[in-house]
């Protein structure tokens, strides 16, 4: 993938294979860089926020107890508004000429086989390896053995405890690998709308002059619609209630219409040239939006904190669901143009670590639990706990990635 950089801050046509070369010889000018770069952005932030569940947020995780800190609470009310948003967007935009290269069948073929086995290691494996910790650790039913425990509590053969503290019944469920789920299923939905429209070999935007970006008022009225239809949505499933869509499909609907939007506006962003159409100022004033109203929120130690996972018809519910939807929308164009400005050029550090997001994604939940577990007798505060977790997640995660990558085995299937 790559683009050029120039002080208009008007980009060259660009084609972007879904997977850029990276072996020895490969052309470093095919590569967009920025979006490597970007997405190694989001998955430090996505370990970070699971590293400080049980130390901000109120919702459900692995480890309980402790002292909380308001500013760890704000941090993941920040980051989620924006982080797997943009992550669908990016993860979008490699899909039109993914399919146009491929063609449905292998497309799709190629889909599952990158999907599908980490979901079925997550389900059967690594989860239930997590919750019968929680088991033990935080529910008061008594001692069980793990082949017990799987069997009756986590696929739910055996009666439900009397007093069973949930969060659900029984305990299977997929965690943090609902993003690996939603992905196969919208690409599932791209390959039919393509098979429908029959745009079987459309050319890439690449082969086509790129249109303007949208404007501010389009870029306004997205960020009107999508939160209007999120705060619908909230009325009936407020923030953190899960849901299993056709009885397989992990689903938070209170993010469902931003998280479908932002992927939708990554397949017009491939087609439409958008990503490199962007105006360099617009996307400056964009991100600054985005940075006033995070350092608002923060200012005003967590605003909507104690409010925004409420549902029903509250307008406060309705107020935090527009800011949380324009910080998102702002932050995700401001990042993209700052990146593309400041971060598309090549590094062996790039090469080394992008290839390993989809790995880290997948892995670091254990990790990040394990560290939790070993620091909750440490005697630190939440804020120094928190930085731990996440600093040290972070490097274990991509160590324990590059292994993985380098076992032939292990990397056909994560």
């Amino acid at each position: 993938m790559w683009t050029g950089n120039n002080p208009s801050g008007q980009h060259r046509p660009t084609v972007e294979p879904e997977v850029p070369p990276t072996g020895p010889g490969a052309d470093d000018r095919r590569r967009l860089y920025y979006l490597d770069n970007l997405r190694l952005l989001l998955i430090v932030l996505v370990v970070a926020h699971h590293a400080g569940q049980p130390y901000g947020p109120a919702d459900w995780w692995y480890v309980e107890g402790g002292d909380r800190s308001a500013l760890i609470s704000t941090f993941a009310a920040i980051s989620g508004a924006f982080r797997m948003s943009l992550f669908f967007l990016v993860s979008a935009y490699l899909l039109p000429h993914a399919y146009d290269r491929k063609g449905g069948a292998r497309f799709l073929a190629e889909r599952f086989r990158r999907f599908g086995p980490p979901i079925l290691i997550g389900f059967f494996v690594l989860i239930p390896v997590l919750m019968y910790a929680y088991y033990l650790n935080f529910r008061d039913h008594g001692p069980i053995g793990f082949g017990a425990y799987y069997l009756d509590v986590y696929l739910g053969m055996g009666d439900e405890p009397a007093g069973w503290s949930g969060p659900i019944w029984p305990d299977r469920q997929f965690g943090h690998l609902w993003f690996l789920q939603h992905l196969l299923c919208y690409a599932l939905l791209y390959a039919a709308w393509r098979w429908i429209t029959a745009r079987r070999t459309t050319p890439p935007a690449s082969a086509r002059p790129h249109g303007a970006a949208p404007g501010t008022l389009a870029i306004v009225l997205f960020v009107l619609a999508v939160s209007g239809a999120t705060f619908l949505l909230r009325v009936w499933y407020p923030v953190d209630q899960w849901v299993p869509m056709l009885e397989f499909i992990q689903t938070e609907p209170a993010d469902l219409a931003q998280y479908a939007a932002f992927f939708v506006v990554g397949l017009a962003a491939y087609r439409r040239g958008w990503l490199a159409a962007l105006p360099t100022r617009a996307g400056y004033a964009w991100l600054g939006v985005g940075i006033v109203l995070a350092g608002a929120h923060f200012a005003g130690g967590g605003w909507f904190d104690d409010v925004y996972a409420m549902g029903g018809w509250d307008v406060r519910s309705l107020l935090w669901s527009t800011v949380e939807t324009l910080i998102c929308t702002a932050l995700s164009i401001g990042l993209l143009v700052v990146f593309r400005e400041w971060a598309d050029r090549p590094s062996r550090l790039v090469r080394a670590l992008a290839p390993a997001t989809f790995t880290v994604y997948v892995l670091h939940v254990p990790v990040v639990v394990a560290l939790q577990y070993a620091m909750t007798d440490a005697g630190t505060g939440p804020l120094l706990a928190f930085g731990v977790v996440s600093v040290t997640g972070v490097l274990l995660s991509f160590a324990l990635a590059w292994c993985v990558r380098r076992t032939p085995v292990l990397r056909r299937l994560l």
